[in-house]
């Protein structure tokens, strides 16, 4: 089975925050957990692929790049997108499917926004879904915490499925790469 790590927004400014908005919630434990699931995946002959968001600091500098303290392996694909659906208007779907993808493992920001629809479009054109329990994060909005968010979410996407396909959330520690989809099936 082919595989592919998807960081989707793991941008400098998103995770440091700037004058008017907070930085991530945990965005040590993000960054260390992306490394390590970056690690993983090319110890498993994964494709790593990263996709930036235009509305990063306003699509430009440093602010919109990838966060400095990132292993980008050299091989990676960049996609940059204007919605909040990493497949809207991107070449990120063909890519995956050029390449035979079948499972995704998911990471990066945020939770609510571009993580949720990753996953949960992802499973609609037919990829199993790995979201990394603590691979993902956001910050505090009007009437919730980035904490209760990712709870959430962990809780919503795990088992979320769009009849063949669907999702799993599994802790970075464990072996992702090992998919678990048809112990559910």
């Amino acid at each position: 089975m082919k595989q592919a790590l998807l960081v989707i927004d793991a941008q400098q400014e998103l995770i440091e925050g700037n004058e008017n908005e907070s930085s991530v919630f945990k965005k040590e434990e993000l960054l260390n957990n992306i490394n390590l699931v970056i690690e993983k995946a090319k110890e498993s002959d994964a494709l790593v692929t990263f996709v930036r968001d235009k509305d990063v600091a306003g699509g430009e500098g440093l602010g919109f790049q990838v966060h400095q303290k990132i292993n980008i392996p050299p091989t990676s694909m960049i996609f940059d997108k204007k919605a909040t659906n990493s497949f809207y208007g991107t070449a990120l779907l063909e890519h995956l499917k050029d390449n035979e993808i079948e499972h995704l493992v998911i990471m990066g920001c945020q939770t609510e926004y571009c993580i949720d629809s990753a996953v949960r479009t992802a499973t609609i054109y037919g990829f199993d879904v790995t979201l990394v329990d603590d691979g993902h994060s956001t910050k505090d909005s009007s009437i919730l915490t980035a904490e209760q968010i990712i709870a959430h979410h962990n809780k919503t996407l795990h088992g979320h499925y769009n009849v063949d396909n669907f999702a799993v959330v599994r802790k970075s520690e464990e072996d992702l790469f090992q998919p678990i989809h048809n112990n559910y099936r």
